[in-house]
């Protein structure tokens, strides 16, 4: 038998992909990290209906090492709405920080001098407790583990969001008034911006860190910065029982350079100082290295669509300011939306990009002041040492200089 050459064989038939499931809400939020949930729990507790998108499973997010360090005004912001209690019940308060430098240590008291401190509280148990609320507490709908996110129409009145179910593999459209984009440095909708709308601003440090966490106790009640000329080094308490670390490498280093006792050798010599606490040693359960760059995207908004947290904008470690930055852009976002369906005010989202922006670049440029701070002293320039040093010896023997510098680093009234 001979096929009729006037009918296609199966093959030859073109395949088309099944059509999507369409379903509405008025916002989609993609990306649950601190951005995305601080949003949704805004919007749920504002009676706008909301879906939050997120790649990763549940349990992923949850234990996603992080940033760990809240600025006051942040944590102050949340106990406002709800979703702080778990936080303030476990956190621990630092008030001060070490600088160590030339085997010298020098202690610097910024909530002496401005009356804030900073909260040491992990982000993954941020990330937890903010699920908890939205999910479990308020009913919020959250979809773990999708795929293939593709924003459309953001330019129009009737924008949408699909995406593939993972455990049905089904398509799923939602339309939808705003899209918020919340999905992070790698995030699909930073790329939806049209590039003759938006311009983005890049700074490349010219260094590596590399990131480490042990398991071992802190070894110090603050924060400590060793400025050094083999390189930055840098303790920050994660947990009783868990410390990050930080060490300047070159750029793009391989982590597999540093095994465990280079890591430790490092560490003992450049926070080496007088007086100081020997390092508690442990194992090392976490190593990568960092690069370290900064980005602003501007305007953070366009059509429908809005950007919050480092899909607008990336802050390297330097001054620990990402995790704040996002929970600035995310209420900022969340009153403007919730405003606009209740009141009909529309000012909070016509001027988002620009009140955000102004912390952004604040931010920014405290992040580079400090990283002379940090890196002068390894960047084989004589004249960038001194300068280095000259800076950080006027931040602690001048009053003036370090109220200044307490501003900046606990992001007090930043919003010039």
């Amino acid at each position: 038998m001979t096929a009729d050459a006037s009918v296609p064989l199966p093959s030859a038939i073109p395949l088309s992909a099944p059509a999507a499931s369409v379903r509405r809400t008025r916002v989609v939020v993609v990306g649950a990290g601190p951005a995305g949930l601080t949003l949704a729990n805004i919007l749920r507790a504002g009676s706008v209906d909301c879906v939050v998108l997120e790649n990763e499973s549940r349990e992923f997010i949850e234990r996603r090492p992080r940033a760990g360090f809240l600025e006051e005004w942040a944590v102050r912001a949340l106990e406002g709405r709800g979703l702080a209690d778990r936080l303030l019940a476990n956190t621990v308060v630092h008030t001060e920080c070490e600088f160590r430098l030339a085997g010298e240590s020098h202690r610097f008291p910024y909530a002496e001098v401005s009356g804030q401190c900073h909260y040491v509280y992990p982000q993954p148990l941020l990330v937890t407790d903010l699920v908890r609320e939205y999910a479990d507490v308020r009913g919020g709908d959250i979809r773990f583990g999708v795929r293939d996110v593709e924003p459309a129409g953001i330019d129009t009145d009737r924008p949408s969001v699909t995406y593939t179910d993972a455990e049905t593999g089904e398509r799923i459209r939602l339309d939808c008034d705003f899209v918020a984009g919340c999905d992070g440095a790698r995030g699909v909708t930073r790329g939806c911006l049209p590039p003759e709308h938006v311009v983005i601003a890049r700074h490349d440090f010219g260094v590596g860190w590399l990131a480490l966490l042990a398991e071992a106790p802190p070894s110090s009640d603050c924060v400590v910065f060793g400025i050094h000329p083999r390189g930055f080094a840098g303790h920050m308490a994660r947990s009783a029982q868990v410390t990050r670390y930080y060490l300047e490498c070159p750029p793009g280093d391989d982590p597999d350079n540093w095994p465990h006792e280079r890591v430790w050798s490092e560490l003992h010599e450049r926070l080496a100082a007088d007086g100081a606490q020997p390092l508690n040693e442990g194992k090392l359960i976490e190593k990568r290295v960092l690069a370290m760059h900064n980005y602003v995207v501007e305007p953070m908004a366009y059509g429908r669509l809005y950007l919050a947290g480092d899909s607008a904008h990336l802050l390297a470690p330097i001054g620990a300011k990402g995790m704040n930055l996002a929970i600035h852009d995310s209420l900022l976002l969340g009153d403007a939306l919730v405003a606009h369906y209740g009141k009909g005010d529309e000012s909070g989202l016509r001027g988002y990009s620009r009140t955000c922006l102004r912390r952004v670049w604040q931010y920014q440029e405290f992040s580079q002041w400090l990283s002379e701070v940090y890196h002068g002293a390894s960047s084989g320039d004589p004249f960038r040492a001194g300068i280095a040093t000259a800076r950080l010896r006027r931040t602690l023997g001048s009053p003036a200089a370090g109220a200044g510098f307490a501003e900046l680093f606990l992001g007090k009234d930043t919003d010039y």
